[in-house]
């Protein structure tokens, strides 16, 4: 007899503070060192959520660190999007570079995303080539994909993390 099953990665969610935030993240399932996070501030009432990613990279192009500030063309899902590279930092033998989606009135966007989520099955993200960019000078793997399931549960619960920073700063 033969049994056949397909692996699949667990949807690992680290919720925790630092300083002023507390933060919502998870791993990707195509590069486990890339992330997805939510970051919620308590000196925004907890109300505004920051989110970002980030791809890790063993590409070794002598101007890396020039893409800071810059907006990169992405995919979601297959629209096209862009996402403005926050930092780029040394990670084992080579970069970790971290991209912001943007800020959002948290339980709106979050609720949307997982709307977004549920309708695709999936949730995707791919670095494209644009004008004078050329992704794979500057990235090895250029897709990964984030499993969302536990999206809300865990942003609400580090939302309430958040609102226990307010009550204990003020």
């Amino acid at each position: 007899m033969i049994i056949a099953y397909q692996a699949q990665a667990e949807e690992e969610w680290t919720i925790d503070r630092y300083e002023t935030l507390s933060y919502a993240r998870v791993s990707g399932e195509v590069v486990h060192g890339d992330s997805l996070n939510f970051f919620i501030g308590s000196r925004e009432n907890c109300e505004t959520v920051y989110n970002n990613f980030t791809f890790v990279t063993y590409e070794k192009p002598g101007d890396i660190y020039q893409l800071e500030g810059k907006n990169i063309p992405i995919k979601i899902n297959g629209e096209d999007f862009t996402a403005k590279v926050q930092a780029v930092n040394p990670f084992l033998i080579g970069f970790r570079v971290t991209f912001s989606l943007g800020e959002f009135p948290v339980k709106e966007y979050i609720h949307r995303l997982n709307n977004f989520y549920k309708k695709e099955n999936k949730y995707e993200i791919e670095i494209v080539d644009g004008i004078d960019f050329k992704a794979a000078k500057y990235f090895d793997i250029t897709t990964n994909n984030w499993k969302l399931d536990k999206l809300v549960p865990s942003v609400l619960k580090a939302n309430k993390l958040c609102e226990t920073i307010s009550h204990l700063d003020s």
